[in-house]
């Protein structure tokens, strides 16, 4: 599958919230990197295992009310999606609170996976 191909693929997934089935799109050895730090990883991960436990401490620390999913933006190799949740965090300086949260994600694909993603929101830094 091409770039264009693959970010439909996750975009219509991600819709249905079956996050977790998107994983087959991606290289064992992918690359995640977020805008900011989440409590208990790093910034920058790599490979499937780290992308999994990344994905459940999002499910497990914010109850997901609505998330909207816009694209895939294709460009090359890459494409780019728009994710638009409404939340309320289960822990932190939000814990309870429920907000809006908008981010980019953009992906890099090479031999029909996802090899590098990148999310890109305030960050109140």
């Amino acid at each position: 599958m091409n770039a264009n191909e693959i970010g439909r693929r996750l975009v219509d997934l991600c819709r249905q919230r079956r996050d977790h089935d998107a994983l087959d799109l991606y290289s064992p050895e992918v690359v995640t990197v977020e805008a900011g730090s989440i409590p208990g990883m790093p910034q920058v991960m790599t490979g499937k295992d780290a992308l999994r436990r990344k994905s459940e401490w999002w499910t497990s620390n914010n109850e997901v009310h609505e998330a909207k999913v816009k694209g895939p933006f294709p460009n090359g190799d890459r494409f780019a999606v728009i994710f638009d949740y409404e939340i309320t965090p289960k822990a932190g300086p939000y814990a309870g609170k429920r907000t809006r949260m908008e981010e980019v994600g953009v992906y890099t694909v090479e031999d029909g996976k996802i090899v590098r993603e990148e999310f890109y929101y305030p960050t109140g830094a």
